[in-house]
């Protein structure tokens, strides 16, 4: 599909946060064009109506969702729409010849089992569950060139995942004693009302919620399995930032006896040795949200404390970012087999 022209792209759920920044990284990608925008709140209207910041950029004007009218105008998708939502349409498109990157969680559980447990419905297309990629991007790239379908990884996931995966891949920790306590800004929310996110329940206030119970927590452990080769639990905490985004992470592991920062370091240079988007903090250094608003890092450090025998790693991504639609984009490119940076260097905006 690569070629000298641009490929014809549909963003669908694109006046969602992660949707219109979708449509903002792809509106500026060297090698593609964006031909279809879809929005069932907002069809009919342009772009510019619904999001000024997006004035003076030619886009196409939002339009109802509708698989047959996508099938010519487009060759690949990024899918925002809900879980449960959308399922069905993308295995539509993916059997029209449209390739899928799905930013919800439709995908990302190989077990129908599990993914009716965790959101309590049977999978509207569970054919595909086998075929679709995880598109953790640092860890499936030839998985990731062949796909057809993509699930993209969520965002507190992805924060996580990066950070404990080198090291259970070197059996450098004891993975039975992973400890997640993360902190989101407010997009990590869909941008539909809800109380819980209305500015008065979130500014000067900071709180955990859904503790031991969330979402993200399967998808986590099913990926560390996969790399284990058996069955893991972890504790996830979640909190909320009165902020608008940004994931950071601290991650609390047994490290093995005899580990050292020297092989902790290593482990990770070596996972990602020629990566775009890792950015391995030197000793003293600490991931902070400002440093990766707006982009697609991900900031990992670490703190091996003998006192306590704790490890303690940090990562710092942007939920909307390598959270969604960065790392969305990420993928995308890696299926198209363009550069995996395409679209996604930019300098980000002073705090």
């Amino acid at each position: 599909m690569a070629s000298n022209s641009r490929v014809k792209a549909a963003v669908l759920g694109a006046s969602g946060y992660s949707g219109i920044e979708a449509v903002r990284i792809l509106a500026a990608h060297p090698f593609v064009e964006l031909t279809a925008l879809t929005s069932e709140h907002y069809a009919g209207r342009e772009v510019a109506e619904v999001y000024r910041h997006l004035a003076g950029i030619d886009l196409p004007a939002f339009e109802e969702l509708r698989p047959d009218l996508l099938v010519g105008r487009a060759e690949v998708a990024v899918s925002c729409l809900p879980e449960r939502t959308g399922a069905a349409m993308i295995a539509e498109l993916v059997s029209s010849g449209i390739k899928v990157v799905d930013l919800s969680a439709d995908f990302r559980f190989k077990d129908p089992a599990v993914y009716r447990a965790v959101y309590g419905a049977e999978h509207p297309a569970p054919a595909l569950l086998k075929e679709a990629v995880y598109g953790l991007s640092e860890f499936h790239v030839r998985e990731l060139r062949e796909a057809r379908i993509v699930a993209n990884p969520g965002c507190y996931p992805t924060g996580t995942l990066l950070g404990t995966l080198p090291l259970i891949s070197r059996d450098l920790v004891d993975p039975d004693s992973i400890i997640v306590d993360a902190k989101s800004g407010t997009t990590g929310a869909r941008r539909s009302p809800q109380l819980e996110q209305l500015f008065a329940e979130v500014n000067d206030n900071f709180r955990a919620y859904k503790v031991g119970n969330h979402r993200h927590a399967p998808e986590m452990e099913q990926e560390i399995a996969g790399a284990l080769g058996r069955e893991v639990a972890l504790m996830f905490v979640p909190h909320l930032l009165p902020t608008n985004r940004g994931i950071l992470s601290s991650i609390f592991l047994r490290p093995r006896s005899g580990t050292t920062s020297e092989d902790i370091r290593a482990a990770f240079e070596a996972a990602y040795p020629k990566t775009r988007f890792i950015r391995l903090l030197n000793d003293g250094e600490l991931p902070e949200l400002k440093n990766v608003r707006a982009t697609n890092f991900c900031e990992i450090a670490f703190v091996l404390d003998r006192r306590s025998q704790t490890l303690c790693v940090l990562t710092a991504i942007d939920n909307l970012g390598k959270g969604a639609a960065g790392q969305a984009i990420q993928n995308l490119n890696v299926m198209l087999r363009f550069d995996e940076a395409a679209g996604l260097l930019h300098p980000a905006p002073v705090p």
